[in-house]
């Protein structure tokens, strides 16, 4: 599901060396290739009379269809043998996730399945930390846009805007945040005065795969909530105001008033603006909205299983982390019926987001998080940089009670970007925090001390989409990801203007005000 096609990595390789050249020039040994050789597919266009009358000529030509080997008119395609290759695997790793779904999304902790990596869990950690990057391709940050601050797209054309074309998700409901708290280098905001808000901020989407044959590759119907993070500025750090806060201070249902989260993340998360019509409801209560709606039309069905799944990076896994902690002390993941639907939590480059309560009372609920991290980035050791999981336990035994005592939710995958022949050994912070790398490095990671291999095919040049991070002999330039004319469109006069952007579809649903009393928060 990239956002941008990888294809072009094969070329013609008529020697049998251990490396080749692709198109944008990469040698490496880390490419799984072979020999090129075509098989032309001995499909006829036309079929004569009898062949056509004949049901196992019929039965033939609709199994190559369906094994990609005919466009469906009969019209033959030419493969290559790394083609077939990948239509195999994948078609092995669907076959695989539709059996083990549940272990996949967590079931056991992922016991045994990050060392050695299995195929199907990193599959699907980059599948998910592309609906992540999604936010950031979709976001406008250009403070000369009147929209800045906004997504780009129209929720109904979402993924096919950004080139996730057959991602088998539809986004449900959009979730905007009020941008009046104190997190000043985490917003966007315009230059201009006439803008679509003064005050809000798109945060992300709810999205539900919506077609039959992404659920039986799935295994279950899936409910995903994506937030969006920061791409590279690393300043919003800074803002936080770096102290624990029980979480039932903000009206949050939690029967401990010990647990706690960072009050900057709690504040981004419930804090509204009732004057504008964005954030009029807070990021919480749009998003419990939605699951709750969701839950009540798919969630009783006998014959299929549903899982909600939450990711983001950076500041967008703390909402990650917390929103999924809400939905499972909300009982939102509990159809009508009393069936408990699986909460998983998918997270990349994220910080510290609670105290070691807040932790227990995480997995109390049954809610599974993986972090996936690098070593060398600074986001992960915030806050609590003294205070948190690795100090010795008589320590924090004695330290919890303080507001700074900070403790990582979940499991770890850590990896190192050193370990990438395409990266640069990097100081740059922002390079080490961004998320196209950390899925760069998913897609070659095998294992502790195993060589770096990409798996996919996932172009490395995504990379430097918004940093400049790949090796300079692989001539990719740093920041290569440029909005055509910065939105500017010619009318039907000829002139040049910002299109219109925002449509009533974007906005909050009616029925919000029904969920939301139905939850109990508002007034019926």
């Amino acid at each position: 599901m990239a956002t941008i096609p990888s294809d072009n990595l094969l070329t013609k390789n008529y020697h049998s060396s251990s490396s080749f050249k692709t198109t944008n020039g990469f040698h490496e040994t880390s490419f799984i290739h072979l020999p090129e050789k075509r098989f032309r597919v001995a499909t006829k266009a036309s079929l004569t009379r009898t062949n056509e009358a004949s049901l196992s000529a019929v039965i033939s030509r609709l199994e190559r269809e369906r094994q990609g080997l005919t466009d469906g008119s009969g019209v033959e395609q030419w493969h290559t043998a790394e083609d077939f290759r990948r239509r195999d695997k994948k078609t092995e790793e669907e076959r695989t996730l539709r059996d083990s779904w549940r272990k996949i999304q967590g079931e056991d902790d992922w016991a045994g399945l990050t060392d050695p990596m299995d195929p199907v869990l990193r599959s699907e950690l980059i599948r998910y930390g592309e609906m992540a990057q999604a936010c950031y391709d979709a976001f406008d940050f250009d403070p000369s846009s009147r929209y800045c601050g906004s997504s780009r797209f129209s929720r109904h054309e979402f993924f096919d805007s950004l080139g996730m074309y057959g991602s088998g998700y539809e986004v449900a409901r959009y979730l905007y945040a009020t941008s009046n708290i104190n997190l000043p280098n985490f917003f966007s905001m315009s230059r201009w005065s006439k803008v679509w808000s003064k005050n809000a901020n798109w945060m992300g989407y709810v999205a539900v795969s919506d077609d039959e044959a992404t659920c039986n590759r799935l295994g279950r119907r899936d409910i995903a909530i994506a937030w969006r993070g920061t791409v590279t500025q690393l300043e919003w750090i800074a803002d936080l105001k770096d102290y624990l806060k029980p979480v039932s201070r903000n009206n949050l249902r939690c029967p401990d008033p010990a647990v706690k989260v960072e009050s900057g993340f709690l504040d981004l998360y419930t804090d509204k603006d009732t004057s504008c019509k964005f954030s009029k409801f807070s990021a919480r209560e749009q998003v419990l909205a939605e699951v709750k709606r969701l839950v009540e039309k798919y969630g009783d069905d006998e014959e299929e299983e549903l899982s909600i799944t939450v990711t983001g990076h950076s500041l967008g896994g703390a909402l990650a982390i917390l929103s999924a902690y809400d939905v499972a002390e909300m009982g939102l993941n509990r159809s009508r019926s009393g069936k408990v639907i699986p909460v998983t939590v998918l997270t990349y480059g994220g910080p510290r987001v609670g105290n070691v309560r807040f932790k227990e009372r995480l997995e109390e609920l049954g809610v599974k998080v993986m972090r996936v991290v690098n070593v060398h980035d600074v986001v992960p050791k915030s806050p609590g940089l003294f205070l948190n999981e690795r100090a010795p336990q008589a320590v924090m035994k004695i330290a919890e009670g303080l507001p700074w005592c900070y403790c990582h939710v979940g499991e770890e995958l850590a990896l190192d970007h050193q370990n990438s022949p395409f990266l640069k050994s990097s100081v740059d912070p922002s390079n080490a925090h961004n998320l196209e790398a950390l899925l760069h490095l998913l897609d070659g990671y095998h294992g502790k001390g195993e060589r770096f291999v990409l798996s996919s095919g996932r172009d490395p040049a995504l990379v430097n989409k918004a940093s400049d991070f790949l090796k300079e002999h692989f001539m990719v330039p740093p920041f290569w990801r440029q909005d055509a004319n910065k939105g500017m469109v010619r009318n039907s006069e000829g002139r040049w203007i910002q299109a219109e952007r925002l449509r009533s579809e974007d906005h909050h649903s009616p029925d919000i005000h029904h969920h939301l009393s139905q939850l109990r928060l508002l007034p019926s």
